[in-house]
């Protein structure tokens, strides 16, 4: 015997609200279409769901069981209801992320964590790449989004790229460090300190080698590489050496890890942080739904770094 799981449903909600008028009412139903339904699930059992005569109405021991599962159904139709709703709205489903090393632990980490305290059930596979192996994730359906620094002439034909922050590096050293005690630094100054550098085949190394190049040092004593960058801020928080970080690193770390930025101008890579996606692929709604929580949270940060710049430059 099969029986329509909706007429259990509709079963549940006059036992539920105790009249066929009510139940209809709840359900936004006519009268005489629950009377239908009940009549239709009545004659498929060949028995009765009410006894006769009760008012208000009193199901049969068939119907207070029927009536029971009809509420479970109802319950579970309108739970997978919710979750289709929440898919289509990007709040629930699995975004799989990749993004360079530096800024996904030094920067964006922290965002996942504050979309995911406001969206639980969005999973996000995360992983890590500069620009061949991100390219190529999102290529081949591996990934969804990528995060990456690129200039505009490094975006992908058959790709979209849209900026979060513009390229802005450092020379960052541990608080307290004696040449943050200086006014007006000097190559001199720096000449003594050894360096920590990147590895060698991310951007930032590179943008190492042009910093120190645009300030005249050439030259310098390399004592440790290659490091995550949980490693770096460990090795910086523990001695004196020097290295050059994104500013926005520098400022979200300040939370967990003392670095200062010191006021040293040199040159700022021409590319920008952004989000990476390939143009015609639709990707889960849940990608969508983060990257515009992204973008806004850059935008925080921007405004929040401005902020701090203009206080520092009116102290000195």
């Amino acid at each position: 015997m099969k029986i329509d799981s909706e007429h259990l449903e509709i079963l549940s909600v006059i036992v539920e609200k105790g009249g066929l008028t009510e139940g209809a009412e709840a359900l936004g139903k006519s009268q005489p279409s629950v009377s239908r339904s009940m009549a239709l699930l009545e004659d498929r059992v060949g028995m009765p769901l009410f006894e006769p005569g009760r008012r208000p109405l009193r199901p049969t021991e068939l119907g207070a069981r029927l009536a029971r599962l009809g509420a479970r159904s109802r319950a579970a139709n309108q739970e997978a209801s919710l979750l289709v709703r929440r898919f289509r709205q990007g709040l629930a489903g699995r975004l799989r992320l990749g993004a360079s090393p530096i800024f996904m632990d030094g920067v964006v980490a922290s965002i996942v964590a504050e979309f995911q305290s406001r969206n639980a059930d969005v999973q996000i596979d995360q992983s890590y790449g500069y620009l061949e192996t991100l390219e190529t994730g999102l290529r081949n359906g591996g990934l969804d989004v990528a995060i990456l620094p690129l200039h505009s002439s490094q975006v992908p034909p058959d790709m979209t790229f849209a900026p979060l922050l513009s390229g802005n590096n450092v020379i960052t050293c541990r608080a307290g460090h004696p040449l943050t005690r200086k006014r007006g630094i000097t190559l001199a100054d720096i000449a003594p300190y050894a360096w920590i550098a990147p590895p060698p085949d991310s951007p930032l190394y590179h943008d190492l080698l042009r910093a120190l190049k645009s300030i005249g040092q050439e030259d310098f004593r390399v004592n440790f590489s290659g490091g995550t960058l949980a490693s770096i801020q460990s090795v910086l928080a523990g001695s004196d050496a020097l290295t050059v970080l994104p500013y926005s690193v520098v400022f979200m770390s300040r939370r967990t890890v003392p670095l200062e930025a010191l006021p040293l101008r040199i040159d700022h890579p021409d590319r920008q942080l952004g989000v990476l996606v390939v143009t015609d692929r639709q990707g889960p709604h849940a990608a969508a739904q983060f990257t515009t929580f992204l973008q806004a949270q850059f935008q925080q940060l921007q405004a929040r770094m401005d902020h701090e710049k203009q206080v520092t430059q009116r102290r000195r």
